[in-house]
């Protein structure tokens, strides 16, 4: 299949033109409104450093519905524990930078560039992407951040500083998503790590129709909502 070259127009081809990898175009720009359409339907930028941006839409996808979540009995009683302070939307930027720079830290490289970091803070003050926080006293332990429309939450990246910061973080969450009729949580690609959370693969069409449906029932999470567990 053709790998498409986007330009300044606001457009996507159809996510089911993605190659067998998943990479449906490369070029276009970070801006909120062409983030947002992609997400819509079933796609997210991946790309390294001094790349093109890259476009994917991958099949099977991931995704974990907050009502099936599964949490082991070990961390469970981890949480019973209360080892960290528990927040929402308090340190975007610093839950996005922590991501990349974990990820440096262990000689991994990163998608995380300054260019795409800015344009999630962007999405952040916009009020598209949310981050959930872990802190042990005053310091971030660990946490993650994504973007939610509708009753959809599309995950995008964690970090932990400290054990189980940043699951303790997730489950958190999706407790929340779930109190807020959250239908599910785009999880992109497959990991053992989620699947031990009670994620599941379906195919890229299932997943988008779903996208479809629930991205446009609007959410029951307002924005006020989002600064606290």
């Amino acid at each position: 299949m053709p790998v498409f070259l986007l330009n300044d127009r606001l457009f996507f081809p159809n996510p089911e033109m993605a190659n067998e990898n998943g990479l449906l175009a490369v070029g276009g720009d970070l801006t909120i409104d062409r983030l947002i359409l992609a997400y819509k339907h079933g796609i997210f930028p991946w790309y390294g450093p001094g790349d093109p941006i890259c476009w994917w839409s991958p099949d099977p996808r991931l995704i974990l519905k907050p009502l099936e979540l599964h949490i082991s009995k070990r961390l469970k009683r981890t949480m019973r524990q209360r080892p960290f302070s528990l927040t929402m939307d308090h340190a975007f930027e610093e839950v996005i930078k922590s991501c990349a720079e974990t990820r440096l830290e262990r000689g991994e490289s990163t998608w995380l560039t300054p260019e795409m970091q800015n344009a999630y803070i962007a999405l952040h003050h916009g009020g598209y992407a949310h981050s959930a926080e872990a802190w042990r006293h005053d310091k971030l332990a660990g946490g993650l951040y994504g973007v939610a429309l509708g009753r959809v939450f599309f995950g995008e990246s964690m970090f932990s500083r400290e054990s189980d910061a940043s699951k303790i973080a997730f489950v958190t969450l999706v407790r929340k998503l779930a109190q807020w009729d959250f239908f599910m949580i785009d999880c992109q690609m497959t990991t053992q790590h989620l699947v031990k959370f009670g994620a599941c693969e379906i195919s890229r069409k299932s997943f988008i129709s779903k996208l479809h449906e629930f991205t446009a029932i609007p959410s029951r999470a307002p924005a006020d909502k989002w600064s606290g567990f």
